[in-house]
């Protein structure tokens, strides 16, 4: 009997004890039934999540002595979530359009309610009316803000009219423009002119390295995106899958923008005096065949490509990997925290002042939010003095984070006036870079026909065709890069930037049939070029 009760015992221990010292996070704070909720979807990792649902429930009993609740509904990256977007929305529109205008829904008004690129010219009366239609109403899908992403994510969402004017820059137009947040930065969007969406704080991209590792390779500490492709580092390499994550899709455009540049100052330093029109396309034709090659060589050494944008961070500071591709809040987050649990220098993280440009984080409203009032205070809290302090204040500062430091750039020029309390003081991207070179310049009109069509073609030349790419990657190694197999295994007939930006035209017309069918079709073609360069390199042998 004594048995039988000890064995009880334990397992209610068992059992207990998680519940017994688990944290409570933003969603779990006990509140009383009056308490409102505001629901946000977003990709933000924990930490920013608890520290800005903290700080604006208590900001909201302070300033309005009333409960919120901020109801975080994380779905996945931003490629998941603009799918349950797209699927929410048109539910709801459908049920009002069929239940209360009683129309009949059809092929057509599917295609174009939310149609960003929609034109009226080309467009039937159907069409037309359930575009004015979903764009004058309330339609709601039950969610009050997207917080977080990319900005390009953002400008579709607001394109489809999935998000709506805040109305911020009426109340608080001192916080815009040239005494406040920039419209632009070097190329970049920081805020949309129609107010539907805000940058909260920057982000740029880098790379991550565990230095125990690299000593172990004999491979330098990398500095450059190309350095990834180096043979040395074959399974080396944690990459996030970009179908899956913005953030990761926009980390490999920076590649591309950077062979073009890099293309674009030798034609000019090459050919002075020549058409500078015909050198810039001169130059975007080699500079985008270039980074194909780059990228098809990272991924060739990666040993994975995740779901999730921070694990990179996490296996290349446990020496699982030893290199990887990383936004820098995650890398700079797992940067301090392997210094402040083991006060080692074990892992690094890099942003190549020439590889990489500052982007918008925005926060946006969506049409028919549920707290459309407490939604925009948030916004306003966000961008606030007081909200900017979280992104990049040391923990326990006044103002900051009370838990996690989050190593992100804020997005008001004005927040970086107190060195001594950040995290990153170096960090500082509205500065003139300190070695007197031209600070990185994003030319959105050089890769923003190929975004898309650039994910699609790593999903099907590098994730879908992995194993066929690593084989091939392997046997070329193996036999120091035999002309013939390597040429084969970087053939990229077909793929030129013109053709690939038809391809993009083609992709967005949204059959997805036609999709389908042309991922096949690459993917099967990758799949045999593969294998072939791979009996090449052995025939070599």
């Amino acid at each position: 009997m004594r048995t039988n009760w000890l064995v009880l015992l334990a397992l209610a221990a068992v059992i207990g004890l998680p519940f017994a010292l688990r944290r409570s996070g933003p969603d779990l704070v006990r509140t009383s039934e009056s308490a409102r909720r505001l629901i946000i979807v977003t990709p933000h990792n924990e930490s920013i999540r608890r520290e800005f649902g903290q700080a604006f429930a208590a900001y909201e009993k302070r300033a309005k002595n009333r409960e919120v609740i901020v109801d975080w509904r994380v779905i996945g990256g931003t490629s998941e979530i603009a799918k349950y977007l797209e699927s929410e929305y048109k539910n709801s529109f459908r049920l009002h359009w069929e239940r209360d205008l009683k129309k009949v829904w059809s092929n057509e008004v599917q295609k174009s309610f939310n149609n960003r690129k929609f034109d009226k010219t080309k467009a039937s009366p159907e069409a037309i009316a359930a575009r004015d239609t979903f764009l004058a109403s309330d339609v709601s899908i039950g969610v009050d803000l997207f917080f977080g992403g990319g900005q390009y994510d953002f400008s579709v969402q607001g394109g489809m009219g999935h998000l709506v004017a805040s109305g911020l820059r009426k109340t608080r137009p001192e916080w815009f423009g040239p005494a406040g947040i920039p419209e632009k930065f070097r190329g970049e969007v920081y805020w949309d002119k129609d107010d539907r969406y805000y940058g909260t704080a920057l982000s740029s991209f880098g790379l991550i390295f565990n230095r125990p590792a690299l000593g172990r390779l004999g491979v330098p500490e990398p500095r450059a995106w190309r350095d990834l492709a180096d043979p040395r580092l074959f399974r080396q390499v944690a990459v996030c899958d970009p179908t899956k994550s913005g953030s990761m899709a926009k980390a490999f455009e920076m590649i591309v923008q950077q062979e073009m540049r890099k293309e674009l100052n030798r034609l000019r330093a090459a050919t002075p005096g020549a058409d500078p029109k015909a050198l810039e396309t001169q130059a975007l034709t080699l500079g985008w065949a270039n980074a194909l090659g780059i990228i098809q060589r990272i991924a060739a050494n990666a040993r994975y490509f995740t779901d999730s944008a921070s694990k990179p961070s996490l296996d290349v500071s446990l020496g699982d990997c030893a290199v990887g591709m990383s936004i820098d809040f995650y890398g700079r987050f797992q940067e301090e925290s392997v210094l402040a649990r083991s006060k080692g220098d074990r892992f690094g993280f890099y942003a190549p002042p020439d590889g990489t440009s500052y982007s918008a984080d925005p926060v946006g409203l969506f049409r028919g939010a549920p707290s459309k009032d407490l939604a925009e205070e948030f916004i306003e809290f966000t961008l606030s003095p007081e909200g900017q302090k979280l992104w990049n204040h040391k923990v326990g500062t006044p103002g900051g984070p009370t838990e996690f430091a989050l190593r992100r750039p804020p997005i008001r020029p004005d927040a970086y006036g107190e060195p001594t309390l950040t995290s990153d003081p170096a960090v500082r991207p509205y500065d003139k870079p300190a070695d007197g070179s031209e600070p990185f310049v994003y030319e959105s009109t050089w890769t923003r026909e190929v975004f898309n069509p650039l994910r699609f073609l790593i999903r099907v030349a590098c994730v879908d065709t992995q194993l066929e790419l690593r084989e091939a990657w392997e046997a070329l190694i193996a036999n120091n890069f035999p002309p013939e197999a390597t040429a084969r295994f970087g053939d990229l007939n077909g793929l030129s930037l013109d053709e690939v930006k038809a391809l993009g035209k083609a992709l967005e017309s949204g059959q997805k049939i036609d999709e389908a069918v042309k991922a096949r079709e690459l993917t099967l073609r990758f799949r045999d070029q593969y294998r072939e360069a791979a009996r090449l390199a052995r025939e070599k042998r």
